[in-house]
């Protein structure tokens, strides 16, 4: 049932023309991971390996990402569902527009709302700003738990800002850790992570 209502959803993004992103992109990227899972990590948008692909975080962010979620004793195929705030590439990797943000957002949120996660994990500016609000800065934000739409938010930085300056890793680390401790809190008090 769930997975059917997922496709529906994903079969309009597919036709949609909403903003110009879908004169370029190659594949819209959707989302992936378990529809059942606990935990929703929303990036930016695609860029072009997932483009390419269609899959989301693939390149070199994505390895970076699944770094991140094995030492949290999280993975994709069991307690993480990942979506973007849009679905297309923006050319040459720019940010989205805010049009095309907001063009995209409904679909986003139609997603959370059908796999309702009890956690909510923003990766980067543009995922805390597309979902919480624009006059939001990530380096003040990070780090702090969140309310949307009953659910609680962690943001933190996106695994490219960590390729670009590896001293953000131990900040990520710390925002990684308090999700560890909200998930056994709120999901599975015996969930082991042999890091924390």
């Amino acid at each position: 049932m769930l997975e059917s209502e997922l496709k529906i959803i994903e079969q309009e993004v597919r036709n949609c023309t909403k903003c110009p992103l879908h004169r370029s992109r190659t594949n819209i990227v959707f989302g992936d991971g378990n529809p059942n899972a606990k935990i929703f990590l929303i990036g930016e948008g695609p860029g072009f390996e997932e483009d390419k692909t269609g899959n989301v975080f693939v390149g070199k962010s994505g390895k970076l990402l699944d770094k991140i979620l094995e030492a949290c004793n999280f993975s994709r195929s069991k307690h993480v569902y990942i979506g973007n705030i849009v679905k297309c590439r923006p050319p040459e990797n720019r940010k989205p527009e805010t049009v095309e943000q907001a063009a995209c957002l409904p679909y986003l949120e139609k997603q959370i709302e059908l796999i309702n996660p009890k956690i909510i994990i923003t990766l980067g500016a543009t995922a805390l700003q597309g979902l919480l609000g624009e006059n939001l800065k990530i380096t003040r934000e990070r780090g702090n738990w969140k309310l949307w739409m009953n659910r609680l938010v962690m943001p933190t930085f996106h695994p490219s800002a960590l390729l670009r300056n590896p001293n953000l890793k131990k900040d990520t680390w710390e925002d990684f850790k308090k999700v560890i401790t909200k998930y056994r809190e709120l999901v599975n008090s015996e969930h082991f992570c042999k890091h924390f």
